[in-house]
């Protein structure tokens, strides 16, 4: 399946519920139970690869509402505060992207709560989104309604954070 994914050689870690252990210990201690699957309230939670939860944000997005870590009780997924759900952050496909065509679209915007795209205007040309990684939660709320994907959620590189 892996193939099948482009992910030849496994290297691309799923996108894990929010809270979710160092990736190696969440495996070790996740029973593949699904009881956080089935406490999501928006549904983005299902199994992926080996049975584990993984996120799809083409479902809905994530309220970080705690149901998933709650509902966990061996301890794969810890919401304790002061840590942060995850590292997932937005990024955008200029070349996808339709407004960098020349057209019209808010689709990313328009849901974002944390106000985290903006759309820029352009003298002579449509507005175009502008991302603010300090104010995105990774929440996915702009994923599903961007109607040409787009949109990407992964966790942020090291050097964006420069």
């Amino acid at each position: 399946m892996q193939f099948l994914r482009g992910d030849i050689a496994g290297r691309s870690a799923p996108l894990r519920p929010p809270w979710a252990l160092a990736e190696a210990l969440f495996t070790t201690r996740c029973t593949r139970c699904g009881d956080c699957i089935d406490a999501c309230p928006t549904g983005i939670l299902g199994k992926g690869r080996g049975g584990f939860p993984q996120l799809d944000f083409s479902r809905g997005e994530c309220l970080f509402c705690d149901e998933c870590s709650g509902a966990c009780t061996p301890g794969a997924l810890r919401k304790a505060p002061g840590r942060a759900p995850w590292t997932l952050k937005v990024s955008l496909a200029a070349e996808t992207c339709i407004a960098y065509h020349g057209v019209e679209c808010r689709a990313c915007a328009d849901p974002c709560e944390s106000r985290a795209i903006r759309m820029r205007p352009r003298i002579g040309g449509v507005a175009l989104p502008d991302i603010d990684l300090s104010t995105c939660n990774g929440c996915g709320a702009c994923y599903a309604p961007c109607p040409v994907q787009a949109l990407r959620i992964q966790p942020l590189r090291c050097e964006e954070t420069a």
